[in-house]
């Protein structure tokens, strides 16, 4: 919108959104009363007394009821106030006398306001008929007959403005119907050939802005039969009661807002008549009827509108909804075949995507992604992954609905013009904190058709210290070419993904439960192998330690008796029997991985370093093994399992070295969650094939003859990584050296360790 510069400090959005419901100010054709109960004693009163009884204003104030009215009429109200429902009073026709035998008949309307004042307003009755019924009753069921006749909705709304205008003699009767972003258009139009067409053309929200509407909402019908004429002030300005200006929201006569009757002029409307339109509790829309002269429409005529008004949108609400039944029935079915494919799959995000019909039917969507865990699985026209990560990451920091859609996602996430292609459109469920799926629409470049300039719709003026708006002067068509926007989502399409959270929401807490069962039988059976290899490894050790002394024992007692080969085989027992104990070493290590992993702490990553080379001086010494580091940080890991994940993976770099002397080098980086480490040394190099099977318990590449050892010490270390929650893995080719990777994360394995315990509380938190 177009701000006047000279007034940098003005706050648009209150005066936009001011309140507009008290008021100090009516329009001149009627009398408004504020009464007191029971007493009915007059609180305020409109300054227009003395044109309409004769009377001043002054001399009204503090009077009551009775003293206007004669008593049949008083006990016919005090009855029909004492009722729930004021409408069964309203209009009452009540005559007041006005010098002697001279009477002046008023159609009477009442209502109380949230102040609990009680509300009259008298407006001079022109003709003393009633419409009759039946007459009514025929307008209104011929009306409904055309209806029958229509097949479209735009047919049934172009009904409603030609009987409305037939009804009322307005010059010009149009249907207003709001849009999703508050912006609204003229879907049909009755007029005289001599004024300009208003239909397909939209109008800025600021025309109709968030007070009015809501006065619309809750007063279904409004007149201002003379836009030109002066207002009427309330005596006294101030409620006595109150001490403020008295709510007027379910006014008749209330005052039209100076901005409201500037735009009124503008147009060159003279009198106006609105019917408000409400559906499911909302404005749905506005008949609005202009004339260019001042023109009173009686209460009863008025009534009438409205009531024609809302039976025939009844049947349009009840048209829109049938247009939408097929659709939605369509979508119910869709989304029960995917429950079904869940349930059938072991992963829900399966059965969303590898069937027909698939997760993009369920919205009519060009692209979907299921982003759950570390992976986002896509189908369709998407945004690349990394663009995913960091829009998912967006609506976590951002989005706290159940769910969140818009047609033009640039405009609240200006990264999304890099892919307006594919997702100009997004609508977003989210399963958990982290856990999304996501729909996506592109772009749709369209033209709108606005009645004027809808960035200069209003302008700030200021006169004398007084700052308003001032509506635009101008209503040509003003053409716009809409980009970075999509075609609009549906509220069916938003209830069927509501309904799919759902869905999704309890197959994953049901297999929560499942996880959670078998991680319980998983620990379970992880303490019975840990308390066995502990239990079978000591027991294993001392019969092998008896086998080895005895056998020493035969050779060194009968060792002048034993030939060569015999002593050959005494060795190969020996040496077997060493083996064993070696293996029998390496699997209590390998067992007690986890149970050591239960006091982690802050731990120097160069003081575990330091440990391990310690421990491998000799060898280090013996091979002329050349090791450098970078600065290495602080993390809460083991120290014990840190040193000996380091120790073992030197130690290999070492055996399996090259004809020249090692070097080793142990590196360190911070990525986003987690520190990378490596090492990296020099030596013969491992063939890419067996880059996973050198983890696995037991796996050798070598014999024992070319390499000793167990092949214990990868599997050792991966354990160690997977224990902190970490990943390891390699990185060589033949003859070219080895890079060992593994990472920590940053906040240490105990801290998913807790998070892991409350993963069903937080899963939905």
């Amino acid at each position: 919108m177009e701000l006047n510069l000279q007034l940098p400090s003005i706050n648009v959005t209150s005066l936009k959104e001011a309140p507009i419901h008290t008021s100090r100010q009516i329009q001149p054709h009627g009398v408004l009363l504020v009464l007191s109960e029971p007493e009915l004693e007059i609180l305020q009163i409109s300054n227009n007394t003395w044109t309409v009884f004769g009377i001043e204003p002054e001399q009204m104030l503090q009077k009551k009821l009775e003293d206007l009215l004669d008593s049949f009429q008083l006990e016919r109200i005090k009855a029909g106030l004492a009722e729930d429902n004021l409408e069964f009073i309203n209009p009452t026709k009540l005559w007041f006398r006005k010098k002697g035998d001279e009477y002046v008949v008023f159609d009477a309307v009442f209502h109380r306001n949230s102040e609990g004042n009680l509300i009259l307003e008298l407006e001079p009755t022109f003709s003393q008929e009633n419409i009759p019924f039946l007459s009514f009753y025929h307008l209104a069921k011929a009306s409904i007959n055309q209806l029958e006749k229509t097949s479209t909705l735009r047919d049934f709304c172009q009904i409603i403005v030609q009987e409305v205008r037939k009804v009322t003699g307005f010059d010009r009767v149009m249907l207003y119907k709001f849009d999703h972003d508050g912006h609204g258009s003229v879907i049909a139009e009755e007029k005289l050939e001599i004024l300009e067409p208003y239909l397909g053309l939209h109008y800025p929200e600021s025309d109709i802005p968030k007070p009015a509407r809501k006065l619309f909402a809750s007063n279904s019908i409004r007149i201002i039969p003379d836009a030109q004429a002066a207002p009427v002030q309330l005596i006294p300005a101030i409620n006595p009661v109150s001490q403020r200006s008295s709510d007027l929201t379910n006014s008749i006569l209330r005052s039209p807002a100076a901005c409201h009757l500037e735009y009124l002029h503008n147009m060159g409307v003279g009198a106006s008549l609105t019917i408000s339109l409400i559906k499911d509790n909302k404005l749905w829309g506005l008949i609005a009827c202009h004339h260019q002269t001042p023109k009173f429409v009686s209460y009863e005529l008025r009534k009438a509108c409205e009531f024609l008004g809302r039976v025939i949108f009844a049947e349009i609400s009840a048209r829109e909804e049938t247009e939408d039944y097929d659709y939605r029935m369509n979508l119910t079915h869709i989304q029960s075949l995917l429950v079904e494919y869940m349930s059938q799959e072991e992963n829900f995000i399966d059965g969303l995507v590898k069937h027909q019909p698939n997760l993009l039917d369920l919205t009519s969507a060009q692209g979907a992604a299921v982003c759950f865990g570390d992976r986002c699985t896509l189908i369709g026209e998407t945004p690349a992954e990394e663009d995913l990560n960091f829009l998912v990451q967006w609506l976590k920091n951002n989005v706290d609905e159940e769910v969140f859609y818009t047609n033009s996602l640039p405009q609240v996430y200006p990264d999304a013009e890099r892919f307006k292609n594919v997702a100009s459109g997004l609508l977003a469920i989210p399963i958990s904190k982290r856990n999304y799926v996501l729909w996506f629409r592109p772009e749709v470049i369209q033209t709108v058709n606005w009645g004027g300039d809808p960035n200069r719709a209003f302008e700030v003026s200021q006169t004398d210290g007084d700052v308003r708006l001032c509506p635009r002067k101008s209503f040509e068509l003003w053409k716009e070419t809409v980009r970075l926007t999509s075609l609009p989502w549906q509220y069916v399409e938003i209830k069927a993904a509501l309904e799919l959270r759902k869905a999704i929401v309890n197959i994953v807490l049901r297999q929560a439960d499942e996880l959670a069962q078998l991680a319980q039988d998983l620990e379970r059976s992880n303490a019975e192998l840990k308390k066995f290899a502990y239990v079978a490894s000591h027991d294993l050790q001392e019969p092998l330690n008896q086998v080895a002394n005895y056998v020493q024992l035969l050779e060194m007692r009968y060792n002048e008796e034993l030939d060569e080969d015999a002593k050959e085989f005494i060795n190969f027992a020996v040496q077997g029997v060493s083996l064993m104990q070696t293996l029998i070493d390496d699997v209590l290590a390998y067992s007690k991985v986890d149970t050591q992993a239960i006091a982690f702490q802050l731990t120097e990553v160069e003081t575990a370093l330091e440990r391990a080379l310690g421990n491998l001086r000799q060898r280090i010494a013996e091979t002329s093994t050349i090791i450098t580091h970078d600065p290495l940080p602080t993390v809460m890991a083991g120290s014990t399992q840190l040193m000996q994940l380091f120790q073992n993976l030197i130690a290999n770099a070492i055996k399996f070295r090259s004809d020249e002397p090692p070097q080793i080098h142990v590196g360190a980086e911070r990525l986003e969650d987690e520190w990378l480490f490596w090492v990296r040394d020099n030596g013969i190099g491992i063939d890419p094939r067996f880059s996973d099977r050198i983890f696995v318990i037991f796996q050798r590449l070598h014999t024992r003859d070319e390499y000793a050892g167990t092949g214990m010490g990868l599997a050792i270390c991966k354990k160690i990584a997977e224990c902190h929650r970490g990943r390891i893995w390699v990185e060589s080719q033949l003859g070219e050296g080895a890079t060992f990777y593994f990472t920590i994360p940053v906040g240490g394995r105990e801290r998913e360790r807790r998070n892991g315990r409350k993963a069903q509380n937080n899963l939905f938190g």
